[in-house]
């Protein structure tokens, strides 16, 4: 049987909720991940195959501002030979016909050296962390992720527009809901107008959950739902913290509003799914920045969060349905083929 191997990056959940979007359509074809943290605690409770064997270093977050870009470059890079070990031991011993790689280059790198047919999935294909003298690091790295990408089979992007070479334009990749929203709603115990607040899988969204506390008696007749992840272990008073979960996308989609950082996945989620959203993204975080900024906001817009709830519990839903998960599918099938 067909066996593709996922490599997933740890760092956040978006790629490995998008990758099971993916792997949903392969009903016939044996797969299972490599990755780790939160992302491998989702895949094990949803009964995938997965080995936790990825660390990745953490981001310094103060206030909403990224500190230390450059340290955490240089921490990155050494996470990226560890995960070049990991990566050669585990597709030499499976011997996988296919790699799948969701933004980790290592495993690319090895497989690419052992002629296996690559793809990559991904939002960028440049990184903009550092500037100044400490910027010829990242820029070195960016040459190597280059010669990569251009080596890979098929570059599949989330995101609209023409194709290009070997890259592939397929719109968002999201999970599928299978449920009505009434449905989900009382399953959830929403009641109430709802506004889900999410920061992801590390505790760098702690600044928005802090603005939330700060407003929240001002939003006394609405109801706060909190998705603080697997990363924050602390309780808050009067907000209803749902903690990690496996479904946020249904959470999303129940909800009236969704509050949220300004992740890749989280945006074509909310879109997908018609719900009303504001994202505000990490300062300095150049591709939260580019996300937030293509859907209307900017890491300012947290000192008036206030007025944007109240203003997009008035929105009216817009749901606008892409398919990308299936051309994503549909396009690692036909490499197999």
């Amino acid at each position: 049987m067909t066996h593709i191997e996922f490599f997933s990056s740890p760092i956040g959940l978006g790629h490995v909720t998008r990758d099971i979007a993916i792997v949903d359509y392969f009903p016939n074809i044996s797969t299972s991940f490599v990755t780790g943290d939160g992302a491998a605690k989702i895949l094990k409770n949803l009964n995938y195959k997965v080995e936790d064997l990825y660390t990745p270093p953490q981001f310094s977050i103060e206030n909403g501002f990224l500190r230390h870009s450059a340290k955490w470059l240089w921490k990155y890079y050494q996470y990226y030979k560890d995960c070049k070990k990991i990566s050669t031991r585990i597709i030499e011993s499976k011997n996988p016909n296919i790699i799948v790689s969701d933004e980790d280059f290592a495993s690319l790198s090895v497989a690419q050296d052992k002629k296996i047919p690559t793809v990559l999935i991904t939002d960028i294909l440049e990184t903009r962390f550092t500037k100044g003298l400490t910027s010829f690091i990242e820029k070195k790295m960016n040459k190597s992720m280059q010669k990569i990408i251009k080596k890979c089979d098929v570059v599949i992007l989330p995101e609209d527009g023409s194709d290009d070479g070997n890259i592939k334009r397929v719109g968002p990749i999201v999970r599928q809901i299978k449920y009505s929203r009434e449905e989900l709603r009382e399953k959830f115990s929403f009641n109430k107008k709802t506004i889900v607040v999410a920061i992801g899988g590390t505790d760098a969204g702690l600044f928005l959950i802090e603005k939330i506390l700060e407003i929240l008696p001002n939003l006394k007749e609405f109801e706060i739902v909190l998705v603080a992840g697997p990363s924050i272990k602390k309780n808050f008073k009067d907000l209803r913290n749902l903690g990690f979960v496996n479904n946020l996308h249904e959470l999303i989609y129940a909800a009236d509003v969704l509050v949220s950082l300004a992740g890749k996945s989280t945006i074509d989620e909310a879109n997908e799914y018609g719900t009303p959203a504001i994202f505000i993204p990490i300062r300095g975080h150049f591709e939260q920045e580019d996300n937030a900024k293509e859907e209307g906001f900017v890491f300012e817009d947290i000192y008036r969060l206030e007025k944007l709830i109240l203003e997009k519990l008035e929105e009216k839903r817009n749901p606008v349905k892409k398919n990308g998960a299936l051309r994503a599918a549909n396009i690692i099938k036909n490499l197999v083929n």
